[in-house]
């Protein structure tokens, strides 16, 4: 009996720590996102249930192709809370991406998020690495109807190796998942991360930090 109580008392006590992990159960039929109100909380306060309308539960335009012309050759249209307000609280969020032929999503992270991935149209060539010190790269091409997980917080990407354009669409378990490029982060941030820093970190130059810096 006494194992059993303690095999329970462990039990519970993982599945509180997982709980706390992630974003809170809302605690009414829904808390519509007010990003009018001065409140400050983690996430966004709710507008008034005497305001709320329909439209505040519907995104219109995932059915539109987004462009790719931009060196990535990628587009990624989002819907979060930012778009969707009836998602606060609520702990999830979806994306479209449209990739041109070669088109890249490149490395990078949710830092509050797991994505699933499922291809519409074209081939992906999808990855992502472990943490330290493992950092194993695992990486698979998907085929329409294909399926991937990304975890929360590891670097991803995705690249399109077929001939023509190619879609994805993406499930996020967040309301507000968060984008963390990684080149972005490193080489563009403001103010600058010191060209000697990134110079040792990557065993480069700094000459060629110089040059990457002035692209982000």
């Amino acid at each position: 009996m006494a194992s059993y109580v303690l095999v329970l008392i462990s039990f519970l006590a993982m599945v509180c720590t997982l709980t706390i992990a992630f974003e809170p159960s809302p605690l009414q039929d829904f808390c519509v996102a007010d990003p009018s109100s001065s409140a400050r909380v983690n996430g966004l306060a709710c507008l008034d249930s005497k305001q709320v309308q329909a439209d505040h539960f519907s995104f219109s335009g995932l059915h539109l192709a987004g462009s790719t012309s931009n060196p990535l050759g990628s587009k990624v249209t989002p819907v979060t809370v930012n778009q969707l307000p009836g998602l606060n609280t609520l702990g999830i969020s979806m994306a479209r991406l449209d990739y041109a032929p070669r088109g890249l999503i490149p490395p990078h992270v949710h830092p509050r998020a797991t994505e699933i991935l499922t291809v519409l149209e074209g081939s992906l060539l999808v990855g992502f690495v472990t943490s330290n010190p493992e950092n194993k790269f695992i990486t698979k091409v998907l085929q329409k109807g294909d399926v991937f997980v990304f975890p929360i917080g590891l670097v991803h990407f995705q690249r399109n190796v077929g001939h023509g354009n190619a879609v994805s669409l993406s499930a996020l378990s967040s309301q507000n998942p968060g984008v963390i490029t990684i080149a972005n982060a490193v080489f563009g941030s403001n103010p600058s991360i010191a060209d000697d820093i990134l110079a040792k970190a990557f065993q480069v130059d700094k000459s060629i930090i110089g040059q990457l810096q002035a692209k982000f």
